[in-house]
C-alpha cells in the first residue's frame, strides 16, 4: 500500500503472473511517485500523533479542496518545532492547544511548526490547523465522471506524518455533492444535507497507519451483504447490482479464506470495494477500490479476480501487520501477491497457483538476466525502477513459495499464523518474519535469508 512523500514510490502491480495476469497487470500498474527528502529532521520523529479530526471541502469544478484540521500528539522529547507531511497543501494557519496562532513554514513538501517553548517531554499538544490545495497527486477529483477519490499519498489531502510505521485514529468528514454516496475508513456515523450538499463523517477508532486513510466517493450504486458480522459493500459507477455482485462474488470466500490462514479476524465491521474512473488498485483501511476497466474484465472473465484478492489480503499483510519502514515494503507486497495466488490455489486448484508461480519465476529470472535482480530488503528504495517493484512483488512473494516448498505446508502456514497474529496492529521488519518461520519448523534459515532478503 502506497508511498507518501516522506517515504518511497510504490507500485500497484497486482495479482496473477499467469501471461494472462500479466496483460492485465500492465494495465493496471499505476506507479506512486515522491520525491526524496533532504536531510531534514523527519516527519513524527520526536512526537506520536494519536489522533487525526479533518473536516474536508470538495470542489470538483475547480478540483480543490479547503481543510480543517485537529492533530492531538504526544511529545516524547522535549522539541522546539513539531514536523509534519504535507505535500502539496497550503497550510493556512496553525493553533496550539486552542490559545493562538503559532509560526509555521512550509517546505520541502513538510510542515514545521515552532512552538512557543520547548515541549514538556510526554506532553500532549494539540495542533489546529486551516489549509487548502489543488492536490494532483493523493486525491483524484473527476468532474466529468463524478467522483473522488484518495490513492496515496495521505499527506496529498491532509497534514499527516507520512510513514508507515505511524498508527492514528481518524474521524473524518468529507463535505461533498449531494445525491452522492461514499465510503471510508471507519465506521460511518453521520450523514446530513447541509446548504445542499451532502455532509458524512466516519470514525475509525482503532489506530491504522496514517497511508491507510481514505475514502472514495461518487455518483456510485451501491449492494450490501452481509457476511457474518462484517458488512460488505460494492460500489461502482456504470453497473447494475447484480453486475457488481457477479464481479464480487468471491470477497466472502476470499474473507473466509484470510481469516484462516492469518489466525486473526478481520477488525473492522464492514469492507467496502468500489469500482472508480481510473485505479491501478488501492488498499485502505476497511476499503479498497479498482478501476471499472478492471471490474468490466472480471464481468469478461470470471476467473480475473487476483487484484480483488491481492487488496484484500492487505488487511492482514499491509494493514494490521505493516512494514516498519519502506526499506522491508516486501512484507506488504510481496504477502498480498502470495496471497492472492494461494486463494487461487484454494478455489482453482493446485495449477492456477503453480501457473503464478511460474510466472514470478520467468520475472526473476528477468531481473537477473538484465542485472537488476536485489534483496528483498532495499537500503535505498526511494524512487524504485519498474524492475525494483518486481523485485518486492514477484520476487517476494516467490521468496515466500520457496519458503513454503522447503518447510512443507504445515509449518509454512503456523508461521504465517504466529506472526500474523504476534504482531497484529504492530509493525514488523524481515527477521521478525525469519524468527516466526524458524520457530515452526525449528531449522536455521539464516543462510536462505542471507541469500534472498537481507542486503549484502
Amino acid at each position: 500500500m502506497c508511498s507518501p512523500p516522506s517515504g518511497p514510490s510504490r507500485s500497484t502491480e497486482r495479482g496473477s503472473a499467469s501471461l494472462a495476469g500479466l496483460a492485465l497487470l500492465a494495465a493496471v500498474v499505476t506507479a506512486f511517485l515522491a520525491a526524496p527528502q533532504p536531510p531534514v529532521p523527519r516527519a513524527g520523529g520526536t512526537f506520536d500523533v494519536t489522533r487525526y479530526l479533518v473536516e474536508l471541502d470538495l470542489n470538483l469544478e475547480s478540483g480543490t479542496i479547503t481543510g480543517r484540521e485537529q492533530i492531538d500528539a504526544v511529545v516524547h522529547d522535549s522539541a522546539a518545532e513539531l514536523v509534519l507531511d504535507s505535500g502539496g497543501l497550503v497550510v493556512d494557519s496553525v493553533e496550539l492547544d486552542g490559545t493562538g496562532r503559532v509560526p509555521f513554514t512550509q517546505r520541502t513538501q513538510r510542515l514545521f511548526v515552532t512552538l512557543p517553548s520547548p515541549a514538556p517531554r510526554d506532553g500532549r499538544v494539540r495542533l489546529g490547523l486551516t489549509y487548502h490545495g489543488a492536490p494532483r497527486t493523493g486525491l483524484t477529483l473527476l468532474a466529468g465522471s463524478a467522483q473522488a477519490y484518495t490513492t496515496f499519498s495521505t499527506s496529498q489531502w491532509m497534514v499527516a506524518v507520512d510513514a508507515p510505521a505511524d498508527r492514528a485514529a481518524l474521524h473524518l468528514q468529507v463535505t461533498m455533492p449531494a445525491g452522492w454516496r461514499a465510503a471510508a475508513s471507519g465506521r460511518e456515523v453521520s450523514r446530513r444535507v447541509v446548504d445542499g450538499r451532502l455532509v458524512m463523517n466516519w470514525w475509525q477508532d482503532r489506530e491504522v497507519p496514517s497511508y491507510t486513510f481514505g475514502f472514495v466517493a461518487g455518483d456510485l450504486a451501491e449492494v450490501t451483504a452481509p457476511r457474518g458480522a462484517v458488512t460488505l459493500r460494492y460500489l461502482g459507477h456504470g453497473f447494475s447490482e447484480d453486475e457488481l455482485r457477479q464481479i464480487f462474488r468471491e470477497t466472502p470466500a476470499m474473507l473466509d479464506f484470510f481469516v484462516d490462514r492469518a489466525g486473526v479476524n478481520y477488525l473492522d465491521d464492514a469492507y467496502s470495494q468500489a469500482l472508480v474512473a481510473t485505479s491501478g488498485g488501492q488498499e485502505l483501511a476497511g476499503l479498497s477500490h479498482m478501476s471499472e476497466a478492471y471490474g468490466r474484465s472480471v464481468l469478461a472473465d470470471a476467473t480475473a479476480t487476483s487484484l480483488i484478492a491481492h487488496e484484500l489480503a492487505h488487511q492482514w499483510w499491509g494493514n494490521t501487520v505493516t512494514n516498519r519502514d519502506w526499506t522491508h515494503f516486501w512484507l506488504n507486497e510481496g504477502f498480498a501477491t502470495f496471497m492472492a495466488a494461494a486463494y487461487k490455489e484454494s478455489a482453482r486448484g493446485r495449477e492456477a497457483y503453480l501457473n503464478d508461480v511460474d510466472g514470478w519465476r520467468r520475472r526473476v529470472d528477468q531481473l537477473r538476466a538484465a542485472g537488476h535482480d536485489r534483496p528483498l530488503v532495499f537500503p535505498d528504495w526511494i524512487r524504485p525502477t519498474p524492475d525494483d517493484r518486481a523485485v518486492v512483488y514477484q520476487k517476494g512473494a516467490l521468496v515466500l513459495h520457496e519458503l513454503r516448498e522447503l518447510l512443507g505446508d504445515a509449518p509454512f502456514w503456523t508461521a504465517v499464523r504466529a506472526y500474523t497474529r504476534e504482531h497484529a496492529g504492530r509493525d514488523v521488519t524481515s527477521p521478525d518474519l525469519q524468527r516466526a518461520f524458524e520457530a515452526s519448523s525449528g531449522r536455521n534459515l539464516s543462510a536462505f535469508f542471507a541469500e534472498r532478503v537481507f542486503p549484502r
